[in-house]
């Protein structure tokens, strides 16, 4: 009986098991049932006591507390999975321009031009790039240092999303705004200035503004209020750090220099402005020297060989070229017609337009040089002496072109340039710049092309004291890190040097396009040093990678030299109509638009 009660633990076919094997194997599966029931089931719940008795158990002597593991490792992974939902954006805090005092001050600020579609903004026009009004106008509206009246359809200054291609509107009614000159697509500026209307820090009579770039509540009648609005408020000193705070939201390549606290009365940036500086940056040679033999081939349709090898450009020609500039001369063929303007005299005043030589010890980051920036103290004359001794590098270098004007005519720089680029190359004597100037003989203008944009700075706008007689800038410009108003920028990295200076974003932005100079140059020495350097001279005069009779290169200022046919000399191409011819050709279509009913553009008011 004993052995019948046994139960076989690997028999599956319960058929041919007696009864009471049968039971005694329902028996353990029950046994084993409640078992695991008993295993699995949920503990009941703890009183708060025994709860506070299990953890004073569980703690540790030293008194530190054990983070409890997670129950299960799926429990763990969803605990890991919770992240909590991004923070919504804050809404646009508005400031009651009522509240706050404004002032009237200049801002000076600089530039690179190659990522912009020029300096002025249109209403309505759809640019592929944005404009530096644009950028500049966003810039002001996020700060609240502006208050224009009438701010419908600039959504986008809030707006952190890629720009689309597509009509922005800004408006500077209200601002008191202008600009002192307008700098095409590609060209950069180094000393732009705007006349505006800010908002300041300096409190009224009975309320107190604070004293900060974010500021946009107030202290009203408080003993505070009134001691703050006596007359010891300092207008440079106590006021909010523009430079800092504009600098804070700009682009990196767009950067404020200065702001001047107090200009002249009836200042307008453009009609005040006596002088414009401009600096036209080249390399010499123009472009990839022409190897061997063929460098001196005539391709100009003269049949003489040139007298530099192609690529070089005759500096001195240059210069000579230029100081016929100088003076006061009517220059209708050195630029382009504005109809819409109506410009009747096209006289300017030149005072000086001179090439020169970029010395590489000195340019760029010349300061670094200085004693103060050396890697080790100076040990005195003579290291100064032996670095000046220095030789220049004979490698390619750097000529700047010098211009300094009263003001100058749509695209007159370029033009200026283009011709000297000419000269420089031997396409056309220094003489040409004679020849244009004289407009008694040559009234209408040939259609030359102008130099690239690329090079040109607008290097400084001046404004000088017309009652002294001097052409110095007269203007009282407070630049970042400036003593006066060292309380404003500390802990908020608006000074010169250090974290957030000035000169720390602009070095970032040098080195950037630094590093991929000296990439691009040693790729260029590494592709002409490697292969068979006997196809470079070649055995005759057209070396078997020239092509057959091209025409002459001809550099503009651009990355690359063109080529075409035999060159044209200036004054045998197309000339244009006379200026009078094309303003009033202008005037009759604008007359007979609005005869027939049609609104004028802005542009043609």
């Amino acid at each position: 009986m004993a052995e019948d009660q046994q139960v076989p633990t690997n028999e599956a076919d319960y058929s041919t098991w007696t009864t009471s094997r049968l039971v005694a194997r329902i028996t353990e599966l029950e046994r084993q049932l409640h078992s695991r029931t008993a295993e699995y089931a949920t503990p009941p719940a703890k009183q708060p006591e025994d709860a506070a008795k299990d953890a004073a158990k569980s703690a540790p002597s030293d008194g530190k507390v054990n983070q409890k593991e997670p129950s299960s490792p799926a429990a763990g992974a969803e605990k890991k999975k919770q992240v909590k939902p991004p923070k919504p954006p804050k809404p646009r805090r508005e400031i009651d321009p009522s509240r706050y005092n404004t002032r009237f001050i200049a801002l000076k600020f600089a530039y690179l031009g190659q990522r912009y579609n020029g300096l002025e903004h249109a209403n309505g026009n759809a640019t592929p790039l944005p404009t530096i009004e644009e950028e500049m106008y966003k810039a002001l509206r996020k700060t609240r240092l502006i208050f224009p009246t009438d701010t419908t359809g600039d959504e986008f200054v809030e707006s952190y999303a890629p720009r689309e291609t597509k009509p922005y509107y800004i408006n500077w009614d209200g601002c008191e705004y202008s600009k002192a000159g307008r700098t095409d697509r590609g060209v950069s500026a180094f000393g732009q200035v705007i006349g505006i209307r800010v908002r300041s820090a300096r409190p009224k009579r009975n309320e107190v503004v604070q004293s900060d770039e974010n500021a946009d509540t107030t202290m009203q009648n408080t003993d505070e209020a009134n001691a703050a609005a006596d007359d010891g408020w300092d207008d440079v000193k106590d006021e909010l750090p523009y430079v800092s705070m504009l600098n804070k939201v700009l682009p990196e390549d767009i950067r404020v220099l200065a702001w001047c606290p107090r200009p002249p009365e009836g200042f307008d940036a453009r009609f005040s402005c006596g002088e414009r500086h401009y600096k036209y940056f080249f390399t010499q040679p123009a472009f990839s020297p022409t190897p061997g033999a063929s460098g001196f081939v005539p391709r100009d349709g003269s049949g003489k060989p040139p007298k530099l090898r192609e690529g070089w450009l005759d500096i001195e020609a240059m210069r000579k070229a230029a100081k016929y500039f100088e003076g006061t001369h009517d220059f209708r063929n050195f630029c382009k017609l504005d109809v819409t303007k109506q410009i009747e005299s096209f006289y300017r005043d030149i005072f000086r337009a001179d090439i020169e030589l970029l010395d590489a010890r000195t340019n760029p980051l010349g300061y670094v040089t200085q004693p103060e920036f050396q890697a080790r103290p100076a040990s005195g004359a003579d290291e100064s002496a032996e670095s000046s001794a220095a030789p220049l590098p004979t490698a390619a270098q750097v000529y700047v072109f010098h211009l300094e004007g009263s003001a100058f005519l749509w695209h007159q720089v370029r033009h200026m340039v283009n011709v000297l680029f000419l000269v420089g190359q031997g396409l056309e004597e220094p003489s040409i710049v004679q020849d244009l100037l004289d407009v008694t003989k040559n009234p209408r203008k040939p259609t030359y092309e102008m130099a690239s944009d690329a090079p040109l700075v607008l290097w400084d706008c001046i404004y000088p004291d017309k009652k002294s007689g001097s052409r110095a800038d007269s203007l009282d410009w407070v630049y970042a890190g400036d003593v006066r108003q060292i309380k404003s920028h500390l802990g908020k990295g608006g000074g010169k040097f250090g974290l957030g200076g000035i000169v720390e974003e602009l070095w970032s932005v040098w080195r950037q396009r630094k590093m991929e100079e000296i990439l691009a140059g040693a790729l260029l020495d590494l592709a002409v040093s490697q292969g068979d350097k006997s196809l470079t001279i070649g055995d005759g005069v057209e070396p078997i990678w020239e092509r057959k009779n091209r025409g002459k290169k001809i550099f503009v200022g651009s990355n690359e030299a063109r080529t075409g046919g035999y060159y044209v000399p200036v004054m045998q191409k197309r000339k244009t109509e006379l200026v009078e011819v094309q303003n009033a050709r202008w005037l009759a279509a604008k007359q007979r638009k609005i005869e027939n009913g049609a609104k004028a553009t802005k542009m043609e008011q």
